[in-house]
């Protein structure tokens, strides 16, 4: 059975990397306004390098702070977590929201329309692929991750809806 709080203290940096990179409002495309050989945008116009460096900092600052508080109050998790396992979690859930977007343009699909899970568990894939190359993740662990995410994706996602930093509601 996995630690429930050890799985969502090693993949918070994914989260906050994946949900403060929609905060920056950037302007520079990551695939520069390219498109693909089928004719559509690489990625689209919402990802930019700007909404790209700001989640990886924004995960990396939380690592620092998880660190902090394991340090400070002697936190015993199975994956302890520093900034710089923080960057690479976080860089890894920007990867995978990449990836997303690159099926999703691929499929024909516009900026913001809903892929359910993909939308939900791109992120986390990539994170967990990235963690798995400095953590020893065990499959339950990831199978409760797979679970979790969803919901707490999508919780985020309204309350971001409601407050008006998302323009739709997944």
């Amino acid at each position: 059975m996995p630690d429930f709080f050890s799985a969502l203290w090693m993949i918070l940096p994914a989260y906050f990397a994946n949900s403060s990179a929609t905060l920056a409002r950037g302007k520079t495309r990551i695939d520069f306004s390219k498109n693909f050989p089928d004719g559509r945008p690489i990625f689209g116009g919402g990802k930019t390098f700007e909404g790209f460096f700001l989640g990886v900092f924004a995960g990396t600052a939380a690592g620092f702070l998880q660190n902090s508080a394991q340090n400070l109050y002697g936190l015993q998790v199975s994956a302890a977590i520093n900034p710089l396992s923080a960057g690479i979690i976080a860089f890894g859930a920007l990867i995978g929201d990449l990836a997303g977007s690159f099926i999703k343009r691929r499929l024909g699909l516009k900026r913001g329309a809903p892929v359910p899970v993909l939308d939900q568990l791109d992120f986390v894939a990539g994170a967990i692929f990235f963690a798995s190359l400095i953590y020893n993740i065990e499959i339950d662990t990831i199978m409760l991750l797979l679970i979790i995410t969803p919901i707490i994706h999508l919780t985020a996602n309204v309350i971001g809806y409601k407050i008006g930093v998302k323009k739709e509601p997944w």
